[in-house]
């Protein structure tokens, strides 16, 4: 079906360092471990962290660039499609749902190691990594918005 859609967006923490591997044809393959914290409600008042493991690819250029970065615990955002991964062994068909990456986010202050707001995107080379300058500036405050203690008087409604 054409309409089908397959599209999943995580933010989490890496679970152990990254595996940097190249096929036969020499194409980069990075592969990592992304733990997610979900917080689950459990009874009337109490709530309780529930995590989920997964395993994300990266291919390619963006696999070479973002492996000098990503660390064990080291925060980021995926952007991908789900992709499953089927084979026999023993006898016994198996299968895997991986997470193929089509951008990833480094997330974080840059007291953590740098990052913050670096990103490459797979389907663009062009734009392939974006300074983290682009992401630290604190935006202008605007002098004429009401504060959050009340409005301006002079609104005329």
């Amino acid at each position: 079906m054409a309409n089908d859609i397959n599209m999943v967006v995580l933010v989490g923490r890496l679970t152990r360092d990254p595996e940097m591997r190249y096929t036969n044809s020499g194409t980069a393959l990075c592969k990592f471990s992304l733990a997610v914290n979900r917080r689950k409600r459990s009874g009337d008042n109490n709530w309780t962290e529930e995590v989920s493991f997964f395993d994300v690819l990266l291919w390619g250029r963006q696999a070479e660039t973002l492996n000098n970065y990503l660390t064990k615990g080291k925060q980021v955002a995926v952007n991908g499609e789900l992709r499953q991964n089927r084979w026999e062994q023993d006898g016994q068909k198996r299968s895997r749902i991986e997470v193929v990456a089509n951008n990833v986010q480094l997330l974080g202050s840059p007291s953590q190691g740098g990052g913050a707001g670096k990103s490459v995107q797979q389907n663009n080379p062009s734009h392939a990594q974006q300074t983290e300058s682009n992401y630290t500036q604190k935006p202008q405050k605007n002098e004429y918005a009401p504060g959050p203690e009340g409005f301006d008087d002079d609104i005329p409604f």
